[in-house]
């Protein structure tokens, strides 16, 4: 079955669209990459989409939003299918994240845990003529989970390996990684967000320099970073939550960047974006050290406590660009003897991952399969996700 893969992310840039041909069922399931689209918001889109992420917008323009992504996302997978020559038969679409809090809160009389994608998939398969498999958190939240991270299904599936563990880091708006130990089942791995990823470095960006993002990591190549404002930010609680953890807009966004600006007070703009840079390759080694690579101190140095379980670490998504975030990434790797390296020398290009994953999930949904890991996200049972539309 050839399915197409939608995936819009919290960075709010665009559309990513992947066309998938998979064999198989469940975790054997084979799956080759045939193409892959990326297509950027408009302008005006992606500030509308901005603006609903911190509630600047009313329900009826949220409901407009709602259609009308279904209805770019439709063009989207239209331009993928015609650049490429093929046809597919599925669709899987994450949808754009408006909201989300995996931790129940209380909320009339209840504790709620909630999550918000939006981009109709009704619209979508009207437009495509096939059926769309959409709004996949739900389902994991409803039975006990945090509804993320969802991909390390993909991950189990691409990346596991008999003789050694893989660490795959996805770095998106928010950074996630996926551990599989050597001979792993899927109960075994260990999944979670790690902190940001580009989303602080884009706000920076966008702040002080007028510019989307910091391409290739040239603005922060000219900076140094501030040691005493990072190692104030490491000390906040969600770097020292144990797993399962899931983070977004709402831990990471406009409010936390307009405290970080306040904590860089008058420092010279480009120590500031290499400040934010540092703040997502350090977070990702914490987490590392913290919750997945086990060590201890001998006479001041850190050295590993059991035998070498990992040996690779392999990076994906629009942070793999940031040459400056990759080389303060690999100084964090130093000392754990991890080869870096990134999916795309696997086959699967950094930015298509993630649609890959949607891809995925959307035809174990269609052969009523569970696809979500409750080790990863906290939930009780392993379930279908996602809801279906007809055309």
């Amino acid at each position: 079955m050839i399915v197409a893969g939608v995936m819009s992310g919290t960075s709010a840039d665009g559309i990513d669209v992947a066309l998938v041909q998979i064999k198989g069922r469940g975790i054997h399931c084979r799956l080759e990459l045939l193409a892959h689209h990326h297509a950027p918001y408009p302008r005006k889109v992606r500030q509308y989409v901005l603006a609903s992420m911190n509630a600047v917008a009313s329900v009826a323009e949220l409901s407009r939003l709602n259609f009308l992504l279904g209805e770019l996302y439709a063009v989207a997978v239209r331009e993928t299918l015609q650049k490429s020559g093929f046809e597919c038969e599925l669709v899987g679409c994450h949808g754009q994240t408006i909201y989300h809090q995996g931790n129940a809160m209380p909320f009339l009389g209840r504790d709620i845990s909630c999550t918000w994608q939006i981009g109709d998939g009704s619209v979508l398969a009207a437009r495509l003529g096939v059926p769309v498999v959409s709004d996949f958190r739900p389902a994991d939240m409803a039975a006990g989970g945090k509804g993320a991270p969802l991909v390390p299904y993909l991950d189990y599936v691409l990346f596991r390996h008999e003789r050694w563990g893989r660490i795959v880091q996805n770095i998106g708006g928010i950074a996630n990684l996926t551990a599989i130990p050597p001979a792993a089942g899927i109960d075994d791995i260990t999944a979670f967000d790690t902190g940001p990823g580009n989303m602080v470095i884009d706000a920076v960006a966008q702040r002080l320099f007028n510019r989307p993002f910091d391409r290739n990591g040239r603005l922060a190549a000219h900076g140094k970073p501030l040691g005493p404002v990072e190692r104030d930010l490491l000390r906040q609680p969600f770097f020292h939550q144990p797993p399962p953890r899931t983070a977004g807009r709402e831990e990471f966004g406009r409010e936390f960047v307009s405290a970080f600006l306040r904590r860089c007070g008058k420092a010279n703009k480009h120590d500031v974006i290499a400040t934010a840079t540092a703040l997502t390759a350090q977070s990702i080694g914490h987490a590392l050290r913290r919750f997945v690579i086990r060590t201890h101190a001998t006479q001041g140095r850190s050295t590993r406590s059991e035998p070498q379980t990992f040996r690779e670490f392999i990076v994906s998504g629009g942070g793999t660009k940031n040459q400056t975030l990759m080389g303060m990434i690999s100084a964090e790797l130093a000392d754990l003897n991890l080869r870096l390296r990134t999916t795309d020398e696997i086959g699967i290009p950094s930015e298509a991952k993630e649609a890959v994953a949607f891809a995925l999930l959307a035809y174990q949904t269609w052969h009523r399969l569970p696809s979500n890991v409750p080790s990863a996200t906290g939930a009780k049972r392993p379930v279908i996700l996602g809801k279906i539309s007809y055309a």
